[in-house]
């Protein structure tokens, strides 16, 4: 008797041998096999005509093979084939295609899927380059014919792995799996075995009008005919919206505990007296905005309550988060407990320890009438330095210590630690920030989080979901709007130009590259490292799985109907003669990237010569680096060149030019936090995007949203919508969700639907649901959610 937790070799059809590589891709049980759902579908019961397809669009067609034949161009074998509906013909191509040759035969019928372009030598006429296809069965058997033609029909990412049999796991095996998985599962009906396949409470369902867990299933796997294609494709059939609901649903139930027990835990009751606000105000280099005031009160009250403050602080790119942060640590410290804040970077920590210095320096403490503290802890400083500052900390000698990863060693322990301020704490994971905030001591200390970028506010729900968010949301009084403008660079002359007069009159200027040396190193800096495909139509370049080991094997045997050979011999030379300048052009050699330190010699001596240039970038000592910046601080270099090691942090009012080279391959956060590094003081700022080479579509829409708009959280949301929730942050975030079925971007009502849902069933008793019910949703959360997120206790 099959159960949902049954392990997956015993499904029918399945076995040992497959069952060890579909874990591999972690298909491990029932269960997980139901949620490997179609990316797309096939409507093969009323299939679009031939004579109705329209350029520029990705298209499911049904045909007829016609003919096919292998092409050798001067660069590589290209595969083409023609397949036609009547009078109707689209031609498909296949890039060092070796391994199709015999796939094909004249008179298969094909389902293909793939973008249609318009033929350069056949007006009306269409093609496919790369396109996804099937072989349409003929006279397979009853759940062939039931399964592949004649409905609307389910198409599945490949779980086939690099083996001989892998090219067999794909849309059809998993059609027939998975169908006669269904009947299995239909026929036990009422059993025991599928009393926890259920997974909301039926009262939630009725409310929300949402399907039962196996009709949802169902459906969304096998489609009633007539169920509208739009809703199919972008997952809005009630089937869809209930799986993707109860995803986010338990991941909200599991925040919203998370938060409950956090208010359960003890911190310390901070006061904010007199003394408090004394100190407070000493530091304040301008008058407040009125968010900064919101959001200072918002945190002052978290950290008067008994219990630890979880507080997420975000506001774009100059918005004064950091003086914000730096008053919540002096309330703190007036209460005779330490401040951590822990940066992601030396280059930023050795910043906030320096800007620190600057505001608490010339200044006394209100409590004990003596200089404030500061503690720099940082893994380049050596050992001796590094043991002075442990022991400073540990003794209780230090009011705010400052460093990187390096605080949450096992060696680095607080005297009285009160508050943890983490900033850009995408780049450490969840993990680390609890690490911090676990260090012994009676009480639990309270926790300020600060994001460098705005996050939109479906990362805020899910991501930060156990945080209380506040925002600054307006700049401090001065700011000027930077002027920012797009060019290649053909003008390069042209910018070194302006760059040469911002510095002439007084100004300086930063130059940022995207690698440090050769055209492949340090690209892991880089939120798009890799140059654009060649533009085969943007079409998939996913073929059938087992292609990749077919195509190193074979002759390049030719097929193509019934023509004689010296007929096929003399077409193929012809269109391969015509295919050659076209297959050169797509695939000639790539532009080299522009690196910082040749381009810092070109500059030096070329362009730029004269002035006074330095070199900054992830590869130099921290004391090179920090003697860099100080430098340019003080005036004395006029240009940095640098990579994006100054994307956050460096704080220079004097510099008004930042110039970004290869700007298509940096992502919009990136691009808007190195602009932020400009338009600090008075003067008219400027940023520059160069761009070198192939700029593809994304990366204008990009680019064009940098020339368009200075507001951070609506280049977030592109930014989002651009990369997915995962690559947000330029590298896969840690503690970062991975969804089954939700997708954070088309999804966010259903989001929104889920948190208040989940507030609900935790805090309002309903009698319309069981406590049956109510046990075990709570021990679902417990079993699955929890042991793949780590919500619940962490």
């Amino acid at each position: 008797m099959l159960e949902l937790s049954t392990p997956i070799k015993f499904v029918k059809l399945v076995g040992e041998r497959i069952a060890v590589e579909l874990a591999k891709r972690g298909v491990e049980t029932v269960e997980d096999l139901l949620y490997h759902l179609p990316f797309r579908y096939e409507d093969r019961l009323n299939p679009v005509p031939m004579s109705a397809l329209q350029a520029g669009t990705m298209a499911s067609v049904i045909g007829e093979v016609r003919g096919s034949v292998l092409l050798q161009t001067r660069n590589m074998p290209l595969f083409e084939m023609t397949v036609g509906q009547g009078l109707s013909t689209v031609k498909c191509m296949w890039f060092r295609g070796t391994y199709l040759r015999d796939k094909f035969h004249v008179g298969q019928m094909v389902a293909l899927y793939g973008k249609l372009e318009p033929s350069r030598s056949s007006a009306g006429k269409f093609k496919m380059i790369q396109p996804q296809f099937e072989i349409l069965p003929s006279g397979g058997g009853a759940d062939a014919e039931i399964l592949e033609v004649g409905r609307i029909v389910p198409v599945y990412e490949s779980l086939g792995g690099t083996t001989a049999w892998g090219a067999k796991l794909g849309s059809k095996w998993l059609r027939r799996v998975i169908w006669a998985l269904f009947e299995e599962l239909e026929k036990q009906g009422g059993s025991e075995s599928l009393r926890p396949l259920e997974t909301l409470p039926q009262a939630m369902r009725a409310r929300l009008s949402f399907p039962g867990r196996l009709k949802a299933l169902k459906s969304v796997h096998f489609p009633d005919a007539g169920t509208p294609m739009v809703e199919l494709m972008s997952a809005t059939t009630p089937g869809h919206r209930r799986l993707i609901f109860e995803e986010l649903f338990y991941l909200e139930l599991g925040l919203e505990l998370k938060r409950r027990r956090m208010r359960e835990r003890e911190g310390t009751a901070f006061v904010t007296n007199v003394k408090v606000r004394e100190a407070i105000k000493q530091v304040l280099p301008f008058h407040p905005t009125a968010a900064q005031k919101r959001v200072l009160g918002e945190i002052a009250s978290d950290m008067r309550r008994p219990q630890p403050m979880r507080r997420l602080l975000q506001g774009d790119v100059g918005s004064g988060k950091t003086i914000v942060a730096m008053q919540a640590a002096l309330v703190a410290i007036e209460n005779g407990y330490q401040t951590a804040l822990m940066a992601p970077t030396e280059i930023l920590a050795t910043q906030h320890y320096l800007s620190a210095r600057k505001l608490l320096g010339e200044v006394l403490s209100p409590r004990t009438g003596k200089p404030y503290r500061v503690t720099l802890l940082t893994g380049s400083l050596d050992e001796a330095t590094k043991r002075e500052a442990r022991g400073r900390i540990f003794r209780g000698e230090t009011d705010l210590a400052i460093g990187t990863h390096a605080l949450i060693e096992d060696k680095v322990d607080f005297d009285n630690l009160g508050l943890v301020i983490v900033d850009e704490q995408h780049r450490f994971g969840v993990q680390q920030r609890f690490r911090l905030m676990k260090k012994p001591g009676a009480l639990d200390p309270d926790v300020l989080v600060m994001t460098a970028t705005p996050i939109p506010r479906t990362l805020a729900l899910t991501l930060y979901g156990d945080l209380d968010a506040s925002v600054i949301d307006e700049l401090p009084p001065g700011r000027t709007p930077i002027v920012t403008r797009r060019t290649t660079e053909e003008r390069a002359e042209d910018v070194w130009s302006f760059v040469r007069k911002q510095v002439e009159a007084g100004r300086q200027a930063y130059i940022v590259y995207p690698v440090i040396e050769g055209a492949k190193d340090d690209q892991p800096e880089l939120d798009f490292p890799q140059d654009p495909e060649p533009d085969a139509g943007e079409a998939s370049l996913r073929v059938a799985a087992g292609s990749s080991a077919a195509m190193r094997n074979g002759s390049e045997k030719l097929n193509a109907g019934k023509k004689t050979n010296a007929t096929k011999s003399k077409s193929t030379k012809t269109k391969a003669a015509k295919l050659s300048s076209k297959t050169e052009k797509l695939f000639e050699p790539k532009k080299a990237l522009r690196a910082a330190t040749d381009m810092y010699e070109e500059l030096r001596l070329g362009p730029l010569g004269g002035l006074r240039l330095g070199l900054l970038h992830g590869r130099l000592s921290a004391d090179d680096k920090d003697v860099t910046m100080r430098r340019f601080q003080r005036g004395d270099l006029d240009v940095v060149i640098a990579t994006t090691v100054i994307e956050v942090g460096v704080d220079v009012p004097n510099a008004s030019v930042m110039v970004i080279e290869h700007a298509e391959r940096f992502g919009l956060a990136q691009m808007h936090q190195l602009r932020g590094r400009v338009g600090r003081g008075a003067a008219k700022s400027y940023c520059v995007l160069m761009t070198g080479g192939r700029v593809s579509e994304q990366a204008e829409a990009r680019l064009d949203a940098m020339v368009r708009t200075q507001n951070g959280f609506e280049l977030a949301e592109l930014d989002l919508q651009q990369r997915g929730p995962g690559e947000f942050f330029g590298t896969r975030q840690a503690g970062m969700p991975e969804f089954r079925v939700a997708n954070l971007i088309r999804d966010r009502a259903l989001l929104e639907l889920a948190k208040v849902e989940a507030a609900r069933f935790a805090s309002e008793p309903d009698p319309a649901v069981s406590s049956e019910e109510k046990d075990a949703v709570w021990a679902r959360l417990k079993m699955q959610w929890q042991r793949k997120y780590g919500l619940v206790e962490a």
